[in-house]
């Protein structure tokens, strides 16, 4: 295989990692004022935030860890074809440095959330882990919807189509499909990581989700095919919808691990149709316009050479180091295991600054 094609398919697979692993903890934390109940019935306030702390544990020890894969996938596609990175990150450039923000919102109220006792910092921080999920869950279907449809590149490979064609119908859909998709994989996840109350309301969710799913996933799947797409890339559209097909049952049976299997072909399969429909271009041009190819903005055969080598050694072993990361936590959580709140209180972070 000619090697940057060859590359052009690892950036898709580093695409896969990164959404399957990334999209259950975006959909984790939309749903963090969704799930936690905090009435009478179910322990007042107190337990709506321990509840609220099992969602965040659930994807404590991961959240970052997943976020390797698009740190990969970018450097990936800055050493492998730069002008695709250089027309890409410009060309899309509001929305990448909406997505960049987001990320990093999200994780600073990751790690400060309980450092102070203070339940109106937290629930600064909760508003800041579901700004950070629901941006990125949204933008990340907007752009790769673009990619599948097309964009304006003048004859220098500069995109010349301004931020608000990137918001056209088509790409609205894409962010939507996205976004529900991310809510169904981490409405699975949560039954799957927890037990008692909000294991059952999340499973119910993701029963109700996955049908949504179907058809939001389904209709955006259809028109891409018929307006963008190629004839081969129908057998990625027939696995997406059996998977998410199998998702609706397997949700009503309470079978969290098939779900959460299924929920993830799901995402491949919209992978395989992004980058099939765009391939042998990486940026493919509106209505038949100019595009980039894959052979315009791949770096030279000897630079391809070296990242092949680097690649065939590293990559099996950050595999290992992330599945060792899954399995050390595997075990499921509840509120029982939620400790009193221990963080830092303001009056004693003023005594010890003054």
């Amino acid at each position: 295989m000619d090697l940057a094609i060859f590359w052009f398919v690892l950036i898709a697979v580093l695409w896969t990692g990164y959404l399957v692993l990334e999209g259950f903890d975006f959909g984790v934390g939309m749903l963090l004022s969704v799930l936690p109940r905090g009435d009478a019935a179910h322990g007042g306030a107190e337990n709506r935030d321990k509840e609220r702390r099992v969602l965040i544990n659930s994807i404590g020890p991961v959240w970052d860890g997943n976020e390797v894969w698009l740190i990969t996938a970018g450097g990936a596609t800055f050493a492998a074809f730069p002008e695709w990175y250089a027309t890409l990150f410009s060309g899309f450039y509001v929305p990448l440095l909406l997505i960049l923000l987001a990320l990093i919102v999200r994780g600073v109220a990751f790690e400060y959330r309980g450092k102070i006792s203070d339940d109106v910092w937290r629930r600064r921080c909760d508003v800041a882990i579901q700004a950070g999920s629901w941006i990125p869950a949204f933008l990340w279907g907007v752009a790769f919807a673009n990619l599948v449809r097309g964009v304006q590149l003048d004859a220098a490979h500069q995109y010349v189509g301004g931020f608000w064609a990137l918001l056209n119908p088509f790409a609205l859909l894409g962010g939507l499909v996205t976004t529900v998709l991310f809510l169904l994989h981490g409405a699975i996840f949560i039954a799957l990581k927890t037990s008692g109350d909000i294991r059952e309301r999340a499973g119910r969710l993701a029963s109700a989700l996955s049908v949504v799913a179907v058809v939001v996933a389904g209709g955006w799947a259809v028109w891409a095919q018929l307006a963008y797409s190629v004839p081969w890339t129908w057998a990625a559209v027939a696995v997406a919808a059996a998977a998410l097909v199998g998702v609706v049952v397997t949700t009503r049976r309470l079978r969290e691990g098939r779900a959460f299997a299924l929920s993830a072909v799901a995402l491949i399969a919209a992978v395989v149709l992004i980058f099939g429909s765009m391939y042998p271009d990486v940026m493919p041009g509106l209505d038949g316009g100019e595009s980039l190819t894959i052979a315009e903005a791949s770096s030279t055969p000897y630079t391809l050479g070296v990242m092949t080598v680097v690649a065939v050694i590293l990559t099996p072993l950050v595999l290992v180091y992330q599945a060792w990361t899954y399995w050390v936590f595997r075990r499921r959580l509840s509120v029982r295991d939620i400790p009193a709140p221990a963080g830092l209180t303001w009056q004693r972070i003023k005594d010890s600054a003054f």
